[in-house]
Protein backbone atom coordinates (compact mmCIF):
# COMPACT_ATOMS: atom_id res chain seq x y z
CA UNK A 1 0.00 0.00 0.00
CA UNK A 2 2.88 2.51 0.54
CA UNK A 3 3.53 2.31 -3.29
CA UNK A 4 0.17 3.29 -4.17
CA UNK A 5 -0.63 5.31 -5.86
CA UNK A 6 2.81 5.83 -8.33
CA UNK A 7 5.20 8.27 -7.47
CA UNK A 8 6.07 11.78 -9.40
CA UNK A 9 7.98 9.51 -11.92
CA UNK A 10 5.75 7.03 -12.56
CA UNK A 11 4.90 3.78 -11.85
CA UNK A 12 8.25 1.61 -11.95
CA UNK A 13 8.61 -0.76 -14.48
CA UNK A 14 9.02 -4.47 -13.94
CA UNK A 15 11.15 -6.90 -15.55
CA UNK A 16 14.13 -5.81 -18.64
CA UNK A 17 13.85 -2.28 -18.12
CA UNK A 18 13.57 -2.30 -13.81
CA UNK A 19 16.81 -0.54 -14.37
CA UNK A 20 16.03 2.66 -15.97
CA UNK A 21 13.37 3.82 -12.93
CA UNK A 22 14.95 6.75 -11.32
CA UNK A 23 13.80 5.36 -7.46
CA UNK A 24 15.79 2.31 -8.20
CA UNK A 25 18.42 3.26 -5.37
CA UNK A 26 16.99 4.97 -2.70
CA UNK A 27 17.35 1.73 -0.38
CA UNK A 28 19.56 -1.08 0.30
CA UNK A 29 18.49 -4.47 -0.43
CA UNK A 30 14.80 -2.91 -1.83
CA UNK A 31 11.82 -5.99 -1.73
CA UNK A 32 9.43 -5.94 -4.62
CA UNK A 33 6.78 -7.86 -5.50
CA UNK A 34 4.81 -8.21 -8.52
CA UNK A 35 1.10 -9.53 -8.46
CA UNK A 36 0.04 -11.51 -11.14
CA UNK A 37 -3.06 -12.79 -12.47
CA UNK A 38 -3.77 -16.62 -12.78
CA UNK A 39 -4.44 -16.75 -16.25
CA UNK A 40 -2.73 -15.52 -19.37
CA UNK A 41 -1.25 -12.90 -20.17
CA UNK A 42 -0.58 -12.96 -16.51
CA UNK A 43 -1.55 -8.99 -15.88
CA UNK A 44 -2.98 -7.13 -13.01
CA UNK A 45 -3.58 -3.37 -12.18
CA UNK A 46 -3.37 -2.62 -8.74
CA UNK A 47 -7.06 -0.56 -7.65
CA UNK A 48 -8.10 0.93 -4.45
CA UNK A 49 -11.50 0.45 -3.65
CA UNK A 50 -13.61 2.55 -1.13
CA UNK A 51 -17.94 1.76 -0.89
CA UNK A 52 -20.03 3.42 1.25
CA UNK A 53 -23.23 2.07 1.58
CA UNK A 54 -26.88 2.79 1.49
CA UNK A 55 -30.30 1.09 2.86
CA UNK A 56 -30.48 -1.25 6.00
CA UNK A 57 -28.34 0.10 8.97
CA UNK A 58 -26.34 -2.53 9.88
CA UNK A 59 -26.63 -5.78 8.52
CA UNK A 60 -24.17 -8.89 7.87
CA UNK A 61 -23.30 -10.35 4.57
CA UNK A 62 -20.77 -10.36 1.44
CA UNK A 63 -20.10 -7.13 -1.09
CA UNK A 64 -18.06 -7.96 -4.66
CA UNK A 65 -17.54 -5.86 -7.69
CA UNK A 66 -17.99 -7.30 -11.07
CA UNK A 67 -15.42 -5.42 -13.24
CA UNK A 68 -16.58 -6.20 -17.52
CA UNK A 69 -14.75 -5.31 -20.07
CA UNK A 70 -14.96 -4.58 -23.99
CA UNK A 71 -14.32 -8.23 -24.83
CA UNK A 72 -17.32 -9.30 -22.15
CA UNK A 73 -14.98 -10.78 -20.16
CA UNK A 74 -15.80 -10.30 -16.27
CA UNK A 75 -14.36 -11.04 -13.17
CA UNK A 76 -15.50 -10.91 -9.37
CA UNK A 77 -13.90 -9.50 -6.82
CA UNK A 78 -14.85 -9.53 -2.47
CA UNK A 79 -14.56 -6.39 -1.21
CA UNK A 80 -15.79 -7.18 2.53
CA UNK A 81 -17.32 -10.08 4.19
CA UNK A 82 -19.45 -9.96 7.54
CA UNK A 83 -21.40 -7.26 9.94
CA UNK A 84 -21.87 -4.27 7.12
CA UNK A 85 -22.61 -0.99 8.14
CA UNK A 86 -23.89 1.93 6.30
CA UNK A 87 -21.33 4.06 8.76
CA UNK A 88 -18.69 2.62 7.26
CA UNK A 89 -16.31 3.81 3.91
CA UNK A 90 -15.53 0.10 3.07
CA UNK A 91 -11.47 0.14 1.42
CA UNK A 92 -9.93 -2.59 -0.27
CA UNK A 93 -6.76 -2.91 -2.57
CA UNK A 94 -7.55 -5.06 -5.65
CA UNK A 95 -5.59 -6.86 -8.40
CA UNK A 96 -7.61 -6.36 -10.92
CA UNK A 97 -7.25 -8.71 -14.47
CA UNK A 98 -9.10 -6.29 -16.15
CA UNK A 99 -7.36 -3.20 -17.39
CA UNK A 100 -8.91 -0.10 -15.91
CA UNK A 101 -9.27 1.40 -19.77
CA UNK A 102 -10.92 -1.19 -20.92
CA UNK A 103 -13.65 -1.54 -18.34
CA UNK A 104 -17.15 -0.90 -19.32
CA UNK A 105 -19.06 -1.59 -15.99
CA UNK A 106 -19.06 -2.44 -12.20
CA UNK A 107 -21.08 -4.37 -10.54
CA UNK A 108 -22.27 -3.92 -7.10
CA UNK A 109 -23.01 -7.60 -5.16
CA UNK A 110 -24.38 -8.10 -1.81
CA UNK A 111 -24.60 -11.32 -0.88
CA UNK A 112 -26.96 -11.76 1.60
CA UNK A 113 -26.79 -13.93 5.01
CA UNK A 114 -29.44 -16.87 4.99
CA UNK A 115 -30.56 -14.99 8.20
CA UNK A 116 -31.13 -11.81 6.28
CA UNK A 117 -35.19 -10.76 6.01
CA UNK A 118 -36.71 -10.67 2.80
CA UNK A 119 -36.93 -6.75 3.00
CA UNK A 120 -33.68 -5.71 3.95
CA UNK A 121 -32.25 -4.00 1.32
CA UNK A 122 -28.16 -2.81 0.85
CA UNK A 123 -26.98 -0.60 -2.01
CA UNK A 124 -23.93 1.61 -2.70
CA UNK A 125 -24.36 5.18 -2.20
CA UNK A 126 -20.84 5.57 -3.63
CA UNK A 127 -18.30 4.03 -5.04
CA UNK A 128 -14.91 5.08 -5.66
CA UNK A 129 -11.64 3.39 -7.71
CA UNK A 130 -8.68 4.83 -8.53
CA UNK A 131 -5.88 3.13 -10.13
CA UNK A 132 -1.67 3.68 -10.20
CA UNK A 133 -2.04 5.78 -13.19
CA UNK A 134 -4.56 8.19 -11.75
CA UNK A 135 -3.82 8.22 -8.01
Amino acid sequence: GDCFPCSQEGCPMMGHYADRFPDKLNRVNQKYFLNTAADPPFTAWRQKVFIKLSGVKKIKGDINLMFYDTRGNRKEYEITSGDLSQEEVYTKYLDVEINPKNTTKIEFIWNKTIFTLLWARLGAERVDIIYGEDG
